[in-house]
């Protein structure tokens, strides 16, 4: 058991530092360059609803789809949508400041950190049924984090916050994956069925919420070129490609 506890958090230490792929990528490419952040943040919506559709709704429904996983869909919609109303109420209530935040970077850290600990749930339940299979799941989530991390904060940039302030705080969120797996090494007793359907379900519709009430509103806002249009079509099509791709490591 002590090397699986090991290999475990070995892997999602691993994984969280991923959070900061996205700062070195926004590095090299110029991170001041609003065109370039929205080319990035729309592949993010395309890997957000690939992910839905061709990762956690897969999943869920070889648990079972019914009316009761439907409503957890529908729960999770009208949670974050109350969130999101909340944000621009308080922001409404406090006035001018100095920093204007959009509400989309809180929506993005809440699925994030949801979407990060249910990586931790996978790992961990994976090196519970044997260290090859941790392993490999490992490698998927690395390739699968590498493409979302670089959208989320190219989001939270775009959003308002510094680059300082959202490398820190998306490397908070990217912890939620050591909770995970350290609650599912606790609280196992070698049975790897532990990745609950609410959680799930709240993280396929928080990451539908942010990018069709968000994320795709905020790009169909943008006037230019039809050559721009037609880059951000494509980076929007190439993020969903990632994430079907991934479908070859599973």
């Amino acid at each position: 058991m002590k090397s699986i506890w090991i290999n475990t958090l070995l892997s999602v230490g691993l994984v969280s530092a991923i959070s900061f792929v996205g700062a070195l990528a926004l590095a090299f490419s110029g991170s001041k360059s609003k065109s370039r952040l929205l080319y990035l943040v729309s592949f993010s919506a395309g890997a957000l609803l690939g992910d839905v559709f061709l990762h956690l709704l897969p999943e869920m429904s070889e648990q079972g789809l019914g009316v009761v996983e439907g409503t957890w869909l529908l729960g999770g919609i009208l949670l974050f949508f109350i969130l999101e109303r909340f944000f621009h109420w308080q922001h409404s209530h406090e006035g001018e400041h100095e920093e204007s935040v959009h509400s989309v970077v809180y929506l993005t850290q809440i699925g994030d950190s949801l979407h990060n600990f249910l990586d931790g749930l996978v790992i961990g339940a994976s090196f519970l049924v044997s260290p090859a299979l941790g392993f490999a799941t490992t490698v998927a989530v690395i390739f699968h984090e590498i493409p979302q991390e670089i959208g989320n904060f190219a989001i939270l940039i775009h959003g308002g916050w510094s680059t300082a302030k959202a490398l820190w705080y998306n490397f908070l969120s990217a912890l939620a994956a050591v909770l995970g797996a350290v609650i599912v090494l606790m609280f196992s007793n070698g049975n790897n069925s532990v990745t609950p359907m609410p959680l799930l379900a709240l993280g396929a519709s928080s990451f539908i919420y942010i990018a069709l009430s968000d994320i795709v509103p905020m790009l169909q806002k943008e006037t230019g070129s039809g050559r721009k249009s037609v880059i951000y079509i494509t980076c929007f099509i190439l993020g969903i490609g990632v994430m079907g791709g991934l479908l070859l490591l599973e």
